[in-house]
């Protein structure tokens, strides 16, 4: 019961500092996408460096491919996320960014074979309520942007989907580092092209702190899974939405309104739905495991 204390405050100050990293990205206004990218992740190298080292895990990796993929589909996701925050309001792109997992349970029902519940299924109707409602489909300028913050939960729920895959061969640190080293360089071609502004000092310590913030929360994240399961934190990422509507109120003035704050609310309900559905599946499985052992006891 204390592990998993730990674990739900740690991935509260997660959230918290990466609602703090997506108003800094919407502080920096147009400053290129690439250069906010870059320094969000250059600070996250050293960050994932010491993790591996720590760790005892590898640089390279085992299965490279699989590697360089989800980082692509990781990179993919950052930069719609980025545009997204930079486009419109705060708390509308981090609630459609959010879609992420119900995009896990898709493909991994696709590609790894996972089977849908029925909760899981009534969660992800749920979810894509709640999207429709904050995007309010139409021709207004906000369309646009709302598709992309969309598309950046796409991307990341098949980013999450390798690192599914990738547990079996290589460690969530070489994972994270590999992420880091990839989206650092692969910028570098887009601000040698003439995308790169030269920072003012008021913006060169947002960019530094954009890093800090990133890297921080990623190692709140760490923490927050050595002491307790993925599926019992999954609800608690969803404070990420109260912290950035607290930030986007207090720093950029944006009340949400209506629609999406109904929106938000379907799109938590649905995570809640999604959580008690993992937790009975687990429950479940640990009781039939527990059947299993006391079999083979009363055999002996």
């Amino acid at each position: 019961m204390e592990n998993r204390k730990k674990g739900i405050t740690f991935i509260l100050l997660s959230s918290l500092f990466f609602a703090l990293m997506a108003a800094t990205v919407k502080f920096l206004g147009d400053m290129p996408t690439a250069e906010k990218i870059f320094f969000r992740n250059l600070v996250g190298i050293f960050v994932a460096f010491s993790l591996v080292k720590k760790s005892g895990s590898s640089l390279i990796g085992n299965n490279k491919k699989l590697l360089i993929l989800r980082s692509t589909f990781g990179l993919l996701g950052i930069a719609a996320y980025f545009y997204a925050l930079a486009n419109m309001k705060l708390s509308d792109a981090v609630i459609l960014n959010k879609m992420s997992p119900f995009f896990v349970m898709i493909f991994a029902a696709l590609f790894l074979k996972e089977k849908i519940t029925k909760k899981q299924l009534i969660a992800l109707v749920t979810a894509a309520l709640g999207a429709i409602l904050v995007i309010r489909p139409g021709f207004d300028s906000n369309l646009i942007p709302s598709l992309i913050a969309l598309m950046s939960s796409i991307f990341a729920g098949v980013a999450y989907t390798l690192v599914r895959q990738l547990r079996k061969t290589d460690s969530a640190a070489t994972v994270v580092f590999y992420f880091s080293f990839f989206s650092t360089i692969a910028m570098i071609p887009f601000m040698l092209s003439g995308s790169f502004v030269i920072p003012t000092a008021v913006q060169a310590l947002a960019l530094l702190a954009l890093g800090l913030f990133a890297a921080v929360a990623q190692l709140f994240m760490t923490n927050a899974y050595r002491h307790a399961e993925a599926s019992e934190l999954s609800i608690y990422t969803y404070a990420n939405i109260v912290f950035s509507s607290v930030f986007g109120f207090v720093l950029f003035q944006e009340i949400p309104d209506i629609f999406s704050i109904i929106g938000a609310f379907l799109i938590i309900s649905a995570g809640y739905l999604n959580y008690r559905a993992k937790e009975k599946e687990q429950a479940e499985k640990a009781a039939k495991l527990k059947l299993e052992q006391k079999k083979q006891r009363s055999t002996v």
